[in-house]
């Protein structure tokens, strides 16, 4: 067993080295082990400081409270609860405490401005309370009032809403009975009046969970369904987020609030999360519901109901969807817009909820839910099945082309249920224009992976062929076609594997760009040629041809800024083609030749996909305006914004930012704004692809230019994630110059480095033997150094940093000789401690100094010196230390020399060095000869 002394000793070390983390380790293992009740108050107490130092109020609040439960007049407790009450917010007890404080030490002056600040912060409190109240009553007063002028009511609403948004803005709204005069404002009917309400509700509910509980209640889930169902897009939206706010708060995200005792109370939220859950899934099926209701049911679905994490056990949620809502979600998909019963739809819906149903089917752990998934299914569908009824055949096979499009593998098993593809190839001859539609769209669904497509192809290119010559509806003619294309592209970049004849491809392409340009067809039906596009452009030739349309090419971006967010991996696979950012192996020249001689296939590049065709077709997209589209895709509040489709943008961002003259267009054109949401979430591989295109930015481009205003702050953690081993060398170095361009812009930047914690991983590099990668890494913490943080933590016990540093101005390589020998002359300049530490680290730091101050390099000499007037003014002993050496020849040497326009820095510090050792009396002044 250890002992609780130790352990508080070595808490203690942890914490002087600023390691809070293990600090709190050591302290919680102690109070674990001690019986002793006076060591347990200090345990406590330290503990307390620890959080605070980690911004953790609550804890240390609690932490300080243990200590003063066991000595009440511990001083030290009672004002770490005190600054901690503070940053809760709770001014009156904290000043409680401080009163305490000066009480028990009236002479003490901390003490006395910390009363003095806190008793002028209860003023300003009350003020702001009293006035708040008042102001509440007025702006009720205006907007429920009928005669108020327009100008004015459009100005309390925008008051209310920025009110709502402020903790103590929103409780007042809340304790005045603004709830129920905010609902009175819903029911007037004013759409401007009812969005200002909603929004002000969200801003109240927003991190607060009775809050939002209570607003939940005394609304009704009812209701805010029934508004979220209006047609009215921005009302529907404003509701939706309002629905999501209460669900965060309800699951315990979002903004943490912490109360105190008083506000405890336990509150049951399983029960709203599946009241909520079962009105949303009521809502898909309603016809009373607008498109664009039932596309915000399904958002929150798509948000709120899979898990976020797959490592939480937990998917009783989704389990209770699929047992409760899977049918309702499947007649959504089965739903045929041409048909008069259909349900009020938007463009996005269907996908919305093929998206969903693959979420579902991802969220499931083991094969008994999988087949229970099945099974509820192919019940579904097959009850839908009737060869005497073909409206209801036709919703049949819709249900399995949405299938489709969401779980894949489980489509494919429906599609070999009795009946379907019979049924398919039936309709696919009917004589019936919305048969053929439907029943296309299904075999372009069905032919998505090689082995379905291969059975396709000796079935489907002649129906297809057949439905393409007959048809004279340009909307089958169109889908037809795409089936064509998407079977021709079977063989993916593969130059051997193409399916069809020399040139038909191209025939293909050409058919497609043409409608894509032609603005006199629907949009839904040109949506279709860029899908076409997406598989024809794995092609060279295709995509040669495509980027030099740029009539085309801006078609296809105009599509890709409209509502309609089906499109978007549609675009985003077109353009990963075309930019040829998609994985390619790597081929092994030996394994080459065994499969030749085993007469094996082997993959052939098409000779259009070499590196400078590549290049030219990036410049084409950029001059076409690729990035704006880009930025309006990421933009997109959709669940049709996959994580897969992320990945496809991110991997375009990174291919268009390879060349450091494009990167300054790409910020101008809203690129880096774009990459950051996409670097934040998404696929790990979609991730790290944005984080590097970041990285490339980040690493030349003027950080207040590229991401302006509090923007920049959230570029740091991507590029930190760039500093890692299983990264490549390049995603490394690139990382590491963004950091050091941003680490010489501010301190609140290097705070922010500091704080994501890439110290370590910067010092890591700097042990690298890769030269370019040891010199970024020595070049950035050359600019951390100016941080008070960075320079504490080389002044602590036990670490090698400073060594490290020192050692580096001794290698050969002068870039990072430079930028260490900066680090170390900005390092003794700030720390004293540091000049007498850095003699101990190794016995060569006098050499490494003389060796500095005789560089040939002028800017490594004038650091070398600069280091060696700080170790000179730092202390008298050390003075004489570096007199004793052949420093002091150096000194003078350079000292003497005639003054020197292009050197005088350099010799004005020989000189400074000189005459501070003449001040301590150590060396005679000498006439110049």
């Amino acid at each position: 067993m250890e002992d609780p002394i130790q352990l508080k000793e070595e808490g203690n070390k942890y914490f002087q080295a600023n390691d809070y983390e293990k600090a709190v380790q050591s302290y919680t293992q102690a109070i674990k082990l001690n019986k002793d009740k006076a060591l347990q108050a200090v345990l406590y107490r330290n503990r307390a400081a620890c959080f605070l130092k980690k911004e953790e109020y609550a804890k240390a609040a609690s932490d300080a409270s243990r200590a003063i439960d066991i000595n009440a007049s511990d001083i030290k407790a009672l004002y770490r609860r005190s600054q901690a009450l503070e940053k809760l917010g709770k001014l009156d007890q904290a000043f409680k405490d401080a009163q305490k404080c000066a009480t028990i030490e009236p002479r003490n002056k901390n003490f006395q401005e910390t009363l003095r600040r806190l008793g002028a912060n209860i003023q300003d409190k009350l003020r702001i309370q009293f006035s708040t109240d008042s102001r509440v009553q007025k702006m009720f007063e205006i907007l429920l009032d009928e005669n108020s002028d327009k100008e004015k009511q459009e100005k309390a609403a925008n008051n209310l809403i920025v009110l709502g948004r402020e903790e103590a803005g929103a409780e007042r709204i809340f304790q005045n009975n603004g709830v129920s005069l905010l609902l009175q404002l819903i029911e007037t009917k004013n759409a401007e009046l009812i969005l200002a309400a909603v929004r002000t509700l969200s801003g109240m509910c927003t991190g607060h969970k009775a809050r939002a509980t209570t607003i939940l209640h005394y609304l009704g889930i009812d209701n805010i369904c029934m508004w979220m169902s209006v047609g009215n897009e921005e009302i529907s939206l404003a509701v939706c987020n309002l629905l999501q706010t209460i669900t965060d708060c309800l699951l315990g995200q979002g903004k943490e609030e912490h109360h105190g005792k008083e506000e405890a109370v336990v509150l049951d939220t399983k029960k709203d999360l599946r009241m909520i859950t079962m009105h949303l899934l009521d809502m898909l099926v309603s016809k009373k519901v607008s498109g664009q209701g039932r596309d915000q049911a399904l958002n929150l679905l798509n948000k709120n109901i899979p898990r976020k994490d797959l490592k939480d056990h937990d998917n009783s949620r989704t389990i209770f969807v699929i047992d409760n809502g899977l049918k309702k979600i499947l007649k959504v998909v089965g739903q045929i817009p041409e048909m008069p019963d259909c349900l009020p739809l938007t463009e996005n819906t269907q996908l919305t909820a093929s998206v969903l149903l693959n979420k579902l089917y991802d969220d499931l752990r083991c094969d008994p839910e999988r087949d229970n998934y099945r099974v509820i299914c192919e019940e579904y569908i097959k009850s839908k099945i009737d060869p005497q009824d073909m409206d209801k055949t036709l919703h049949a096979i819709q249900m399995v082309s949405g299938v489709l499009q969401g779980p894949f593998d489980l489509g494919n098993k429906l599609l070999g249920m009795k009946g379907v593809m019979e049924m398919m190839v039936a309709l696919c001859g009917s004589e019936r224009e919305i048969d053929q539609l439907v029943a296309v769209e299904a075999l372009i669904h069905a032919s998505t992976k090689l082995s379905r497509a291969t059975f396709i192809i000796s079935n489907g290119v002649t129906l297809l062929k057949e439905i393409y010559k007959k048809t004279q509806n340009e909307k089958i003619k169109i889908r037809a076609l795409v089936g064509l294309c998407k079977l021709g592209s079977a063989g993916g970049t593969d130059y051997g594997l193409r399916q069809f004849a020399e040139g038909s491809t191209e025939k293909l392409a050409k058919q497609c760009r043409k409608w894509l340009c032609n603005t006199s067809i629907d949009a839904r039906t040109r949506k279709w040629a860029v899908e076409g596009l997406a598989y024809l452009t794995l092609d060279a030739d295709v995509k040669d041809d495509f980027v030099e349309d740029e009539p085309a090419l801006q078609a296809m971006f105009e599509l890709a800024k409209t509502s309609d967010k089906t499109i978007l991996y549609s675009v985003a696979s077109a353009l990963v083609n075309c930019t040829n950012s998609y994985d390619t192996k790597e081929l092994v020249p030996e394994l080459v030749q065994l499969a030749k001689f085993s007469k094996q296939h082997v993959p052939e590049e098409h000779p259009k996909d070499k590196k400078d065709f590549v290049v030219k077709r990036v410049k084409r997209l950029l001059k076409a305006g690729v990035v704006s589209a880009l930025a309006c895709m990421v933009k997109a509040d959709s669940a049709i914004l996959t994580d897969q489709s992320k990945e496809l943008i991110a991997r375009v961002f990174l291919a268009l930012c390879e060349d450091p003259k494009d990167r300054g267009t790409i910020v101008a054109q809203g690129g880096g704004k774009a990459l950051i949401p996409l670097a934040v979430e998404g696929t790990e591989v979609g991730k790290i692809k944005a984080s590097h295109a970041l990285a490339k930015i980040a690493a030349i481009s003027n950080p207040d230019m590229a991401f302006p205003g509090e923007r920049v702050y959230e570029v740091v953690r991507p590029l930190v994630s760039l500093l890692n081993t299983e990264r490549d060398g390049l995603q490394n170095y690139e990382a590491l110059l963004g950091l050091t361009n941003f680490s010489g812009r501010s301190d609140k930047l290097r705070m922010k480095i500091v704080k994501e914690r890439a110290l370590p991983d910067i010092e890591n590099y700097m042990f690298e033997n890769h030269d370019q990668l040891r010199q970024a890494a020595t070049e950035c913490m050359c600019n951390l150094v100016v941080n008070k943080e960075v320079q504490e933590r080389f002044v602590a016990d036990g670490n090698d940093r400073l060594k490290l540093v020192v050692l580096l101005c001794g290698e050969d390589d002068e870039k990072v000789q430079t930028a260490a020998a900066g680090a170390l002359a900005m390092l003794t300049a700030a720390q004293k401690k540091l000049c007498s530490k850095m003699t101990e680290v190794t016995t060569q730091w006098l050499e490494i100094l003389q060796r500095l101050c005789l560089h040939d390099n002028m800017e490594v000499q004038h650091r070398g010196l600069v280091i060696a007037f700080n170790l000179i003014s730092a202390d008298k002993e050390l003075a004489k230390k570096l007199v004793e050496s052949e420093l002091l020849e150096i000194l003078t040497y350079i000292g003497k020399q005639e003054d020197d326009p292009k050197k005088q820095h350099i010799i004005n510090v020989a000189r400074d060095c000189l005459t501070r050792c003449m001040d301590y009396g150590l060396i005679k002044p000498l006439s110049r000869a």
